[in-house]
């Protein structure tokens, strides 16, 4: 009898954990969910991701999420060099009620959306959610604002959205573009509001989640090492997709398809 493939006590083998940091990086630099495309990979593949335990799941995801964080910190070094010298007290209340209701949010509904959520049908559904906050905001209007014109109901504002994207498929950067769009900031101005907004909250997820991961299994490690730096290693590599200030337009259209191919999957074969 051949010898069992050995896994982690995450219940990740090491090529599959590789696999979905490797995808991570460049979903996590576009507006198209990176966590839910973690999850839809998980669930096409059958690495029977979703059977995980909720806790061991995010624990994985907020290994993917530091390694792309790291990746992301270095392509965009000069970008945030610049934005903290841009830094004065008008800019820090902005980013500060940016951080709140994502913050209060997460703290709050962590548990039960770790449990109830992350289904590939719940997925699709913020998919499609998002998908029409942001055509709606794109096509809204001409946009001229710049991103230091921000204030304090615009800190608001992408807090309130930074919030929704705790829902999986929604996506935090597509939430904060689609608010900053709304509110009428232009495209590259949009994005890089949305940057400077995650990153607090990016941090903050990962300090509050990233202390349960180190009280976790040594078991699992391997498998959480392995998939943050493929993370990162795509992250740097897909560094060119976080320039430009495209439209939301493209991004929203693909959600919908990917969305909708879901839909139809789970239809056709109800058991998954």
């Amino acid at each position: 009898m051949p010898a069992a493939t050995a896994q982690p006590a995450l219940g990740l083998q090491l090529r599959h954990a590789v696999a979905l940091g490797l995808l991570h990086g460049p979903t996590e630099l576009l507006p198209i969910s990176s966590s839910g495309h973690t999850a839809l990979l998980g669930w096409v593949a059958d690495l029977d991701y979703d059977k995980l335990d909720p806790a061991a799941r995010k624990r994985f995801e907020v290994a993917l999420h530091a390694g792309a964080l790291a990746g992301l910190l270095l392509v965009a070094r000069f970008e945030l060099a610049r934005a903290l010298a841009e830094l004065g007290a008008r800019r820090a209340l902005m980013l500060a009620l940016a951080t709140a209701p994502a913050a209060a949010a997460g703290l709050a509904l962590q548990r039960p959306i770790e449990r109830h959520l992350g289904t590939p049908a719940s997925i699709a559904g913020g998919l499609l959610g998002g998908s029409a906050a942001m055509a709606l905001a794109e096509l809204a209007g001409a946009r001229d604002r710049h991103a230091l014109d921000a204030g304090w109901l615009d800190g608001l504002a992408l807090g309130l959205g930074q919030a929704a994207a705790l829902l999986p498929g929604v996506s935090r950067s597509g939430a904060a573009r689609a608010v900053a769009r709304a509110r009428g900031f232009a495209s590259a101005d949009a994005e890089q509001l949305a940057f400077e907004v995650g990153l607090p909250v990016t941090i903050g997820a990962l300090v509050l989640k990233g202390r349960e991961a180190l009280s976790g299994e040594r078991a699992e490690w391997a498998a959480l090492a392995a998939g943050a730096v493929a993370s990162f290693a795509s992250t740097v590599a897909a560094g060119s997709l976080k320039r430009g200030g495209r439209s939301l337009l493209p991004a929203a259209a693909y959600r919908s398809a990917l969305a909708t191919t879901v839909l139809r999957r789970l239809r056709q074969n109800p058991r998954r």
